[in-house]
């Protein structure tokens, strides 16, 4: 179990660059599957999640071809010509598919591609329960059939007969709109997608496949329509830079005084993230596509026109995106004002606030979906102390606190962190961060 040992109280300063986007990547590069010919992809993130699902797909048979990389991330050339399906049956792929929750994303391209495929349940953060009928019901609306086997914990799906129809997906599911617009493409005849998500991401999906020679309208709105072609061809593609990297380094440097400048933010598709943290007093200004946050020793939470209290609460896209309500928390501990917090969309992703109260910061835990921060605006530092990492963005949170916080902080299960955040400790000591990891 890796470790970080934070010693904290120092100002930042520099330059940094987003890694590729995390959530883009387990679509994108499950898209590979959907044809024989070469995929070449740029700024896929080294970390944990996306390494896995790399070999994940190279034990299916893709072969993957290491290009490059920069500090956005690694370049890959996958070629999906001699995928082995059999490899779904082994003891093996149990495992690896079970540990990754990012391994649903294979099944619509193995059902649109071959007419079949099965999956062990997959594991993923422990954020509360997030189901997957959104997938399955979208795959049987256009012709699937599948069981889930409680003895052997798979389920099992037989696409040999797929077909574009009417599909109203139950919820606004990134990673459910992606696997049914993954299996709609190479369906016979037309597929309708009402409710469909439209984050960035899944636009990012929709115009790579479309390269490919998918036929997909209505990229960026709740309504997709999906017209079926015979096969798929080979693309390049870039993905955009982290979203909840970017909010992640907007609230560190509020929290550590810190002067840092967000190179290459794509700002056009961040959505309301810069609105939110600049809700919380943070400056920020945008040169071409880089967002610089100057020195700041205070900021100040706005409130509503009428006087309320702010609320922050995450939405499905254009809202505001859950992942980063974690790190808006910790933001607001040394702000100067009110905030609550409300967690809408995952139960149980606020319960990491214990630690950040032991650490001296005033929040009251209302219930799993809403928190109350009273800002401190810093009259008393956060302390250092032990704790663990529950999930991604809760563990991001927690270093950010123990970055700012007086005297030496113990993150465990630091693994966690590393499944979203690309060498996070390395690169926040080239700005001037002191994280030690242990083994």
């Amino acid at each position: 179990m890796a470790t970080f040992e934070v010693s904290g109280g120092a100002q930042l300063k520099g330059e940094i660059i987003p890694q590729g986007a995390k959530n883009e990547a387990l679509q994108i590069l499950c898209a590979v599957l959907l044809t024989p010919e070469p995929v070449t992809i740029h700024h896929i993130p080294d970390i944990l999640d996306v390494n896995k699902l790399i070999e994940l797909l190279a034990d299916l048979g893709v072969e993957v071809e290491y290009i490059g990389e920069n500090p956005a991330g690694r370049s890959y050339r996958f070629t999906a010509k001699n995928v082995n399906i059999d490899y779904l049956e082994s003891e093996e792929f149990r495992k690896k598919g079970a540990a990754l929750r990012g391994s649903i994303m294979i099944l619509g391209p193995l059902l649109a591609r071959f007419g079949k495929s099965k999956m062990p349940k997959p594991g993923g953060d422990k954020i509360g329960r997030r189901r997957l009928d959104t997938h399955f019901l979208g795959f049987e609306k256009l012709g699937a059939r599948f069981n889930y086997d409680a003895d052997d914990n798979f389920y099992h799906i037989d696409a040999t007969q797929l077909k574009g129809t009417y599909i109203l997906l139950d919820e606004a599911s990134v990673t459910g709109t992606a696997n049914v617009v993954m299996t709609a493409v190479l369906a016979k005849g037309r597929t309708t997608i009402y409710n469909a998500a439209c984050e960035p991401y899944l636009q990012q999906l929709c115009a790579m496949l479309n390269r490919m020679g998918a036929k997909i309208s209505g990229i960026g709105s709740n309504l997709l329509t999906i017209d079926g072609v015979d096969s798929l061809g080979g693309t390049e593609h870039t993905m955009l830079p982290d979203m909840i990297e970017v909010g992640s380094f907007i609230g560190l440097a509020a929290m550590t005084a810190s002067e840092i400048t967000i190179k290459n933010a794509r700002i056009d598709m961040l959505g309301l993230i810069p609105n939110v943290f600049q809700r919380l007093g943070i400056q920020m200004v945008v040169v071409n596509d880089d967002i610089h946050i100057p020195a700041q020793k205070h900021y100040h939470i706005d409130k509503f026109i009428d006087g309320s209290i702010l609320t922050i609460a995450d939405a499905p896209w254009p809202g505001f995106t859950p992942d980063l309500l974690s790190i808006v928390l910790v933001t607001a501990t040394q702000a100067k004002g009110t905030v609550l917090i409300h967690q809408k969309m995952f139960e149980s992703r606020l319960f990491f606030v214990d630690k950040l109260i032991d650490m001296g910061a005033q929040i009251i835990l209302c219930d799993p979906h809403r928190a109350t921060v009273i800002g401190l605006d810093r009259k008393y530092p956060l302390r250092g102390i032990q704790m663990t990492s529950p999930d991604i963005r809760a563990g991001v949170s927690l270093l950010i606190a123990a970055l700012s916080a007086q005297g030496t902080s113990i993150i465990r299960n630091a693994e966690q962190i590393d499944r979203g955040y690309q060498h996070i400790d390395k690169r926040l000591n080239a700005l001037g961060a002191n994280i030690k990891r242990l083994a």
